[in-house]
């Protein structure tokens, strides 16, 4: 039952109805960054003064942690792509645990709580089903420097009160742990340095923020962080970076569909090896300052493996999938960190893919194939967007259910490709509130 919203209804689900073949043409901008916004949203909890963020994108996923701050007890103001937080008094006493538990950036709440309150009692964070994604680096790194960790398996009690400034070595390069030390020991007198650390640009982007707060720090960017904390952190305005995975995510839509595109905004020094596997694969393209102009090339088969930044993000091995249906020859794409990143392959073989799942990290896939349209089932952020991609690409009708998914990552996905000409419309199911 398909219904206009009204007073007593609420959304059950959304579908995304697509009508294939298309052919794309015109310019799309590349929002802010999903993995910027949410530790950057958590940073402002270190400061009771306010903090203005740009180009943060309007999606779920940053909804639902605007609506934990909220809860926390923060001041919010919301407009456009602006957000402004003012944390003046914050207490755990109204949060939702079940957004806490279902989002999984929340995690980063356990860093920003222990730096403005020394100690904090959350439910264990949620998100997609992708495999494996324990806190235990997290929990374990919070112990080096001397807080009081307590996992019941439902939640997670830190006391942080004998917490001080020193040495953590990570047990892997953990983006959320490193984001969550930083939060934790940027108001710890003190030099605190964070070995093994993630160097992804989200990392250095909640590095800058910090720096515009008053914390000394160095290294953002590497694999050593050296951190010089600051009793009292200073509200200021943070412009947040573009979105690499979008950016990514459009380049090999136009590619995959033959299309000649324009994707703005493209934080182009932080794809270098992904423009370096667009020259294997033989894709069209020309890079101008930000831009990035795709037209109809012929695709070889091909080789990627994801690894951790600078190499190729585990979040774009997905959309290469779709590039290796439509490529000459076998393709072999390997994810080493996730064992669930394959779920939507199964999929694409509905769709008329010729795939091998070899094991749970690895996948051959023949090319090219035709694709044809079909229902799939909801899956996770990326997968779901991938399986857009491959409805684009698809002859005749794909109807992705459970797409309200894809709105945590994605902002108006659906209206900015129909803006290049695609055939794509969002419906939604309500039903009575209960």
């Amino acid at each position: 039952m398909i219904l206009p919203p009204k007073t007593g209804y609420v959304r059950i689900m959304s579908h995304l109805v697509i009508q294939g073949v298309s052919r794309l043409k015109g310019e799309i901008s590349v929002y802010g960054s999903k993995n910027a916004a949410l530790p950057l949203l958590a940073c402002t909890l270190l400061t009771s003064e306010p903090v203005l963020l740009d180009n943060i994108p309007n999606i779920a996923d940053v909804s639902s942690m605007i609506d934990i701050l909220r809860g926390l007890g923060a001041e919010v103001e919301v407009d456009g792509n602006q957000v402004q937080v003012r944390a003046e008094n914050i207490s755990t006493e109204g949060i939702s645990n079940g957004l806490v538990g279902s989002l999984r950036g929340s995690i980063l709440l356990l860093g920003a709580l222990i730096g403005r309150n020394g100690k904090v009692v959350l439910p264990k964070p949620g998100g997609d089903i992708i495999g494996a994604r324990p806190i235990d680096v997290h929990l374990d790194a919070f112990r080096q420097l001397g807080a009081d960790v307590v996992d019941d398996g439902d939640s997670v009690s830190i006391d942080a009160a004998n917490m001080r400034a020193g040495e953590v070595v990570l047990n892997g390069f953990s983006v959320t742990a490193t984001e969550n030390i930083l939060l934790a020991v940027a108001g710890l007198s003190g030099t605190t340095t964070i070995h093994i650390a993630a160097a992804e640009p989200h990392v250095v982007a909640l590095a800058d923020l910090l720096i515009k707060m008053g914390v000394k720090i160095e290294g953002a960017g590497t694999h050593t962080i050296i951190v010089h904390g600051t009793k009292k952190l200073s509200g200021c305005s943070f412009t947040n970076i573009p979105d690499m995975l979008e950016a990514g995510f459009f380049i090999l839509l136009a590619a995959a569909a033959k299309s000649d595109v324009t994707v703005l905004d493209v934080p182009v020094d932080h794809l270098r090896l992904f423009f370096k596997k667009l020259d294997d694969i033989g894709v069209s393209y020309s890079i101008s300052g930000s831009s990035v102009s795709v037209s109809e090339g012929t695709l070889k088969s091909f080789s990627v493996q994801t690894l951790p930044y600078p190499g190729i993000a585990t979040d774009l091995q997905a959309p290469f999938s779709v590039i290796a249906t439509q490529a000459v020859g076998s393709s072999l794409i390997h994810d080493p960190m996730y064992e669930g990143r394959f779920k939507y392959v199964g999929e694409l073989i509905k769709m008329g893919a010729d795939a091998v799942v070899r094991d749970p990290h690895r996948v051959v896939i023949n090319g090219p194939t035709k694709l044809t349209g079909k229902r799939i089932p909801r899956l996770d952020i990326r997968a779901g967007a991938t399986l857009v991609m491959a409805g684009l690409i698809a002859e005749g009708e794909t109807i992705i259910d459970n797409a309200e998914i894809i709105d945590r990552g994605y902002a108006d996905l659906a209206k900015r490709l129909s803006g290049l000409g695609a055939n794509i419309l969002q419906k939604e199911d309500y039903g009575l509130d209960s």
